[in-house]
């Protein structure tokens, strides 16, 4: 397709992005919009899809278009100078969005055209869109008045300022710490692939000689896992799970406050609303009916689990006290010896699968399984503009046209926040003059970089991750909806935006599939027999205890918010919880909360058990394709054309009955972590 389609989404150019102009530019773009919006609900006599929506659906993606680049360099790229413009614009947005929500004007406009004669003639999207903007204006406080509109602007405003912190927080904590060590024998056990990662990272920072070792994930977790130095073990467990606490950093970087002042003031805003507890507010949008169905969800699952999670718990001891002569476990034990039992069972370690993952491969196969079971194609372009010279861009098409674009931004490195995610960087949408403007992602992981010459090699870990994330994107980039707030990921319950994610994991452990997937990075020869059989065998090590580890953060989550009252003790609260699901208890110091991003800096606010729900409706969806085959091309059309394609469009259950035919069962689930038949 040409050019001329990008047109109406242009790509951002990260490298004219100025941190000094940002606040000012943004100032303009606000004032133009408070501007637009006046006047378009002063001249409006009859509201109409064209005159209404259209011109708010223009405001709205010219703002996204300038903030997008500008948020996602704050995560990636993460400069004094783009923070600090970052956090001058947070409160200017927050208050833009504030009075948006509470504009009594724009919702009698929205409730004259929902019942209008034209409303008739509404497509489904539309009318979804019409229904959620209501319900938005309604959880945005849009019927308050008075003293109780004024207090929930400044709640809004504090909010952002204090989850913005979090966050902060978090990365410096993160970041302030490191170790470099020069004498070799203190790092048995580890292997080659952290060894060279560590030993690079030293060279990186000036050191002459050494080993220079992290709290980023791909530098922590090795040791964890393989190191034989206990004492190693303990001080990097120690100083990952204080991180952001009083115990770390001489508290300079200490979110106990900011957890405190955060709980208490979405519970006053979910009150303000009308709602018993923030909970409430957060299932008001979600497939869930209430938060006791949340709770009930959670402790049926964790029932079914714990009894698995314990007989782990108590092999893991036994192996430990029979092979290693080992009493006690202690926090920093549990990866170390779980790895050696996984070893001693199934013969095979993450380490041992590294090099038949490169990450050439891994993105070739891929593309395959999406190519296959959608029925699309899969670019690499180049001679983009971008922001790290690791960053690669890719084009969807469909039957020889361009569907949507996405960036792949792989690896670890300073400045760049932990963990992986998806984000929207442009939204399908029909423009004012009839162009389709088209969907562009960013998917975001950390993996382990290139060592020397080596290509990147991940591990199987590392694989799912990257085809979780990728899942989010074909979710946001496949939809064929044209209404920009219910298209892809937008409007989706969430509670259900992990369906698709989740859902593209299953591959990474279908022989048919890793055929694709992997080979080894110097010969090029297949993943052997004997390797796939003791990966596959060994896929449910542990999961149960993985399950209520899940389980507890849920149930945590969900719990502080539920139960929040003034002087509430979340620590008091994880303890009571691990009590109750979980087979493990860290030591006392542990301060997990304390870098809780998702609950605290991020979307999941008594909402950590989407990925639990969602992973039920997942392994739901994935049996389908057990019984029709993997690569079935009907099966999958038939998902992409339910699932991906209706983005937020319908109801997140009315989508999975369209696709499976029946109510989703938690059986698959089970089925899939070796708990139940």
């Amino acid at each position: 397709m040409s050019e001329s389609v990008w047109s109406a989404t242009t790509l951002p150019q990260f490298t004219k992005v100025d941190p000094s102009k940002i606040e000012s530019q943004l100032d303009a773009i606000l004032e133009k919009n408070r501007s637009a919006l006046a006047e378009c609900l002063e001249n409006i006599d009859k509201p109409s899809w064209d005159n209404l929506i259209m011109v708010l659906d223009e405001l709205d993606d010219e703002l996204s278009q300038f903030w997008s680049p500008v948020s996602h360099l704050n995560s990636v790229q993460n400069t004094p100078e783009i923070r600090e413009a970052y956090n001058a614009c947070i409160p200017k947005l927050t208050q833009y969005y504030t009075e948006i929500g509470q504009n009594r004007a724009l919702y009698d406009a929205y409730k004259a055209l929902e019942a209008s004669d034209s409303a008739a003639t509404h497509s489904q999207a539309q009318k979804e869109s019409l229904k959620q903007a209501i319900r938005g204006l309604e959880l945005s406080g849009v019927g308050l008045d008075g003293e109780k509109k004024e207090r929930y602007s400044e709640i809004s405003q504090r909010l952002s300022e204090l989850t913005t912190k979090f966050g902060e927080n978090v990365l410096d904590a993160t970041q302030a710490w490191s170790k470099l060590i020069t004498d070799e024998t203190e790092l048995a056990g580890l292997p080659d692939s952290a060894l060279a990662q560590a030993k690079q990272m030293a060279e990186a920072k000036g050191h002459d000689e050494g080993w220079l070792f992290t709290l980023d994930f791909p530098s922590y977790m090795p040791v964890l896992s393989y190191s034989d130095n206990a004492a190693l073990r303990e001080e990097m467990y120690t100083a990952y799970a204080t991180r952001a606490s009083e115990l770390s950093n001489d508290g300079q970087y200490d979110n106990r406050p900011l957890i405190d002042e955060i709980l208490s003031l979405r519970h006053e805003q979910a009150q303000v609303l009308g709602f018993e507890n923030y909970a409430e507010l957060s299932v008001a949008t979600k497939m869930a009916d209430s938060g006791d169905q949340v709770i009930d969800f959670l402790t049926d699952l964790a029932s079914k689990s714990k009894p698995s999670a314990e007989l782990d718990l108590k092999q893991l001891k036994e192996f430990a006290k029979e092979e290693h002569g080992l009493d006690d476990l202690n926090a920093w034990d549990l990866g170390y010896y779980s790895e050696k039992l996984r070893q001693h069972k199934y013969a095979i370690s993450q380490e041992a699968l590294r090099p038949y993952f490169p990450i050439n491969k891994v993105l070739g196969g891929l593309f395959h399984v999406a190519e296959t079971l959608f029925d699309i194609d899969i670019r690499e372009e180049s001679g983009f503009d971008t922001y790290h010279k690791d960053v690669q861009m890719f084009t969807i098409a469909k039957n020889g046209q361009d569907v949507a674009r996405f960036y792949l931004d792989p690896f670890a490195r300073e400045g760049k926040r932990g963990g992986a995610w998806m984000d929207e960087c442009r939204v399908r949408r029909r423009l004012s003059d009839n162009q389709l403007q088209l969907p562009v992602a960013y998917l975001v992981c950390n993996f382990t970089p290139p060592i020397g010459d080596k290509p990147a090699l991940l591990t199987h870990n590392e694989v799912t991750t990257l085809f979780h994330e990728f899942g989010h994107g074909i979710h946001h980039m496949l939809t064929q909806v044209e209404v920009p707030s219910v298209s892809g990921i937008n409007g989706v319950a969430w509670d259900a935006v992990e369906l698709p994610s989740q859902f593209m994991e299953n591959w990474c452990w279908e022989p048919e599939a890793l055929a694709y997937i992997a080979s080894h990075h110097e010969s090029g020869e297949p993943l052997p027999k004997d390797l796939l059989d003791k990966m596959l065998a060994a896929k449910n090590f542990q999961s149960a205890m993985q399950i209520v580890r899940q389980l507890e953060f849920s149930l945590f989550d969900f719990r502080i918010h539920k139960e929040y009252k003034a002087g509430l003790n979340v620590q008091t609260v994880i303890s009571d919880v691990r009590a109750t699901v979980s087979v493990t208890t860290p030591p006392a110091f542990n301060r997990f909360q304390n870098s809780f991003s998702h609950i605290f800096a991020g979307g999941y606010a008594a909402g950590y058990y989407s990925y639990k729900w969602a992973e039920v409706l997942s392994a739901d969806a994935f049996s389908k394709f057990e019984e029709d085959g993997i690569f079935n091309t009907e099966t999958g059309a038939h998902f992409r054309d339910t699932i991906l394609a209706n983005g937020g469009s319908q109801p997140a259950a009315d989508l999975f009955k369209a696709f499976r035919g029946r109510e989703p069962s938690v059986d698959a689930l089970l089925r899939h972590s070796g708990i139940a038949a």
